[in-house]
């Protein structure tokens, strides 16, 4: 079903298209060897090159080309074999050279297609206009000081892809779905490392609205650097109301940059928004055209790794899982693997429960990552063994979890050291249901008379007398043929 929201005069469209700057992962910056590590000493990564000094030439990285082409085959986006580094000329005091080293007519990287996964379990392909490379700017701090603003040049020069969708994008919820999953294939394919809280990846919206059925791309606004996801969805559910807001008022939207205020949830104006013209974009005379040579782009292709979407048909066809609960697990390229770990060779359905309820919920509590996790994915398995061969139930192996994540000790020991073996001995349970039934005369004879439900509670007072050791359905069973008198 359409997104639409509802204006005054009726019902309003979004559209969305988003431009992500993804830093690329690699030792060095884009045009120098400077290196690119994140926590620096400020100032402290800064070659000639990145400070703009006079004279100094740009150099141009292969490990951040390879990561461009990469990025792009994970797409299914089309390999420009020849392109062009321009010059994008604006005056700010963190850009020293007075222009940064862009893409503009001749990317890196041409049309692609990113599908983001619906709540129905179903995918909708977006479009990718394309992808290029840039160097990023240095950053101004404007809170060091009452007067001044300090100038941190450890992120100039630093290699980004500005991947930039189609105007495809119809929701807040379709924006969110996007970005994860961009962020997910980026780090499938370690090209980025995706950490918004870094600064790592950061998204541009470009938000307009029109009539529903309209094919028109109306006046858009350009919300910069957002760094979270929720951020995103929220900066474009006000940004949209607010155009409606507009236009049902009889005014007009002006093209211009925005910015977020995440504290008061809402886009306040930043500048108009430039034209291209307006950047004088020229070829940077200090860089040849980059040609790729077929040879590598192959290369490249065939390190590729089983990408997000391959492994989650995978998943669904080999482990018979619905498309949640694959989508949940193939979302890091961790948790899949932890889970096929754990399922190998087991009831594939019960890992993926148990992985995604307590063993998740565990691990966020703990605050560890599943690289370091609280169980480990081998302790996690023989936990499900001692559920499959009757020696846990279902119960008892909550227990039995709690208390691996509190011991770190594997789960067939702490069974053995406890003393939490399941009763299955029919002798043992029978005294117990007997007991329960001696001192309870009047619900037995209730149950006798009909009330069923009643044997629920009788089950309980059993599991309660064995310590929840029995076994749930040898009590089922015993109960009911002793309950027939």
């Amino acid at each position: 079903m359409a997104y639409l929201i509802a204006g005054e005069t009726g019902d309003w469209e979004v559209v969305i298209g988003l431009e992500v700057h993804a830093q690329v992962i690699s030792k060095a910056k884009l045009f120098s060897g400077a290196a690119t590590d994140f926590g620096a000493e400020p100032n402290d990564q800064v070659s000639f090159v990145d400070a703009g000094f006079p004279g100094m030439l740009p150099v141009i990285n292969r490990v951040c080309v390879e990561q461009a082409v990469k990025t792009g085959l994970g797409l299914q986006a089309a390999i420009n074999p020849t392109s062009v580094f321009a010059r994008k000329n604006y005056f700010y005091a963190d850009l020293p050279q007075g222009y940064q080293i862009s893409q503009y007519e001749l990317p890196i990287i041409g049309n692609g297609v990113l599908l983001i996964d619906m709540n129905d379990g179903t995918t909708r392909p977006i479009g990718i206009e394309r992808l290029h490379l840039e160097q990023d700017a240095g950053k101004s701090m404007h809170d060091q000081h009452p007067t001044k603003s300090f100038i941190d040049l450890n992120r100039s020069g630093v290699a980004l892809m500005e991947i930039v969708s189609k105007p495809d994008l119809r929701s807040p919820e379709e924006a969110g779905a996007y970005l994860t999953k961009l962020r997910s294939i980026l780090r499938y394919l370690g090209t980025c490392d995706g950490n918004m809280q870094e600064g790592s990846m950061r998204c541009d919206a470009n938000v307009s609205v029109r009539p529903p059925g309209s094919t028109e791309l109306r006046t858009r606004c350009e919300i910069k650097n957002v760094n979270s996801i929720r951020f995103v969805q929220q900066a474009i559910e006000y940004e949209a109301r607010r155009h409606i807001e507009v236009y049902e008022s009889g005014g007009t939207i002006a093209q211009e940059t925005r910015l977020f205020d995440s504290g008061k949830g809402i886009t306040r104006s930043m500048r108009s928004k430039e034209h291209a013209h307006d950047y004088r974009y020229f070829p940077d005379p200090d860089l040849l055209p980059l040609v790729l040579d077929p040879a590598m782009v192959e290369r490249i292709r065939l390190t590729l790794p089983e990408l997000p979407d391959e492994k989650k048909e995978r998943f669904m066809r080999d482990y018979a899982l619905n498309a949640y609960d694959a989508g949940v697990l193939v979302a890091e390229q961790s948790s899949a693997s932890f889970f096929e770990t754990v399922a190998k060779g087991r009831d594939a359905k019960a890992a993926a429960n148990l992985v995604m309820g307590d063993f998740f919920a565990a691990l966020n509590a703990s605050g560890k990552t599943i690289d370091d996790p609280p169980v480990s994915a081998a302790n996690l398995g023989k936990l499900l063994d001692l559920t499959a061969d009757g020696t846990l139930s279902g119960r008892l192996a909550k227990d039995v979890f709690a208390l691996m994540v509190e011991t770190g000790k594997a789960p067939d020991v702490l069974v053995e050291e406890r003393g939490l073996k399941q009763v299955t001995d029919t002798g043992a349970i029978e005294a117990a249901i007997d007991a329960v039934m001696a001192a309870n005369p009047d619900k037995v004879a209730e149950v006798r008379s009909g009330k069923d439900k009643l044997l629920g509670w009788f089950v309980g007072q059993v599991m309660k007398q064995t310590q929840g050791k029995a076994n749930p359905g040898v009590v089922n069973d015993l109960l009911a043929k002793k309950m027939q008198g």
